[in-house]
């Protein structure tokens, strides 16, 4: 039985150039409503249709929400903790 080599997986999802694009247009998103508000927002800029579900980058999809309400979706799995910045 051999071990998963999980870094080598992550490496290899985290490049290709799908994820790479999607970076991008979140960092994008970010930059926009920091642009939009004058100020850097406290919380997480979202996307009310995430780009993974064929989401844009438009204003009318992007909005500022609290880290625990973008990041807490997965709240309820099995070891999952909501990670805050300090």
């Amino acid at each position: 039985m051999r071990n998963r080599d999980y870094r080598k997986e992550y490496d290899r999802d985290q490049s290709s150039t799908k994820q790479i694009k999607e970076r991008a247009e979140r960092n994008a998103a970010r930059r926009e409503e920091t642009k939009k508000l004058g100020y850097s927002p406290k919380g997480d800029v979202g996307h009310k249709k995430p780009l993974i579900s064929g989401g844009s980058n438009t204003h009318s999809n992007i909005h500022v929400e609290a880290i625990k309400k973008n990041r807490g979706w997965r709240k309820g799995e099995s070891g999952y903790k909501v990670p805050t910045e300090k």
